[in-house]
């Protein structure tokens, strides 16, 4: 798809998988969709005929996760399948990051989309080469390339875990001083154990949040898209 759209010309350009599963009758009307103003035509499918119960729910799952991780908002159902102005193409491909989440990127970089859905059909010849590992890669590479909650995690186990340690060190000493309970070895390692453990996850999470910000910097996506400019 990159390839394609580097290469191609045309003021509009189309992605349609060649096992026909992505109706071509559609075209027309995503067309005429383009001539009204709009700026992509989309497409997403409202079944999941011929796939498994369980390919199925791990799917709706997916779209559930991403879209409260992620920055981008991606439809449930939405595929590649898309007529794009060429203002849009050229967004695209000014994202130069190897690893492409392309439903991620085509919501990232924005521009007023209509939506055109279909129910899903079984390809004219072929067959799926979307495995279930290499389909687990992609949800990965999508949650991956569009959030960074990932590396904050460490962050939050980090003050949860120094909160109770520190909590638990205060109820130590004060049940010392209070009922006199001799405090053992066990209370005192503990404290310790917890403490340090939280503050070398605060740590971690610190260089995570490092981290995330070199990993959005090296992806080299533009500050800004312009939609329309009076500037020549």
């Amino acid at each position: 798809m990159l390839a394609g759209m580097k290469y191609s010309i045309g003021d509009y350009v189309c992605i349609l998988d060649s096992d026909l599963q992505h109706p071509p009758s559609m075209i027309p009307d995503m067309l005429k969709a383009l001539d009204e103003g709009y700026d992509v035509a989309a497409s997403k499918r409202t079944d999941r005929r011929g796939e498994t119960k369980t390919k199925s729910y791990l799917s709706v799952k997916f779209y559930s996760i991403i879209n409260k991780l992620a920055d981008v908002d991606i439809k449930e159902g939405a595929q590649d399948f898309r007529i794009m102005k060429r203002k849009v193409v050229n967004s695209i491909i000014s994202m130069p990051e190897y690893f492409r989440f392309s439903k991620g990127i085509f919501s990232w970089v924005g521009f007023k989309t209509k939506w055109f859905e279909h129910k899903n059909t079984d390809r004219a010849a072929g067959k799926s080469k979307f495995n279930a590992y290499r389909l687990f890669r992609y949800a990965i590479d999508g949650i991956v390339s569009f959030s960074v909650v990932p590396l904050r995690i460490a962050l939050v186990i980090g003050v949860l875990v120094s909160l109770f340690g520190f909590t638990y060190l205060i109820m130590t000493i004060y049940s010392w001083f209070a009922h006199g309970t001799d405090g053992t070895g066990f209370a005192t390692i503990i404290c310790l154990l917890m403490l340090i453990g939280g503050t070398i996850l605060l740590c971690l999470g610190i260089f995570g949040e490092y981290l995330a910000r070199i990993y959005i910097e090296v992806k080299h996506r533009p500050t800004y898209i312009v939609d329309e400019t009076n500037i020549t």
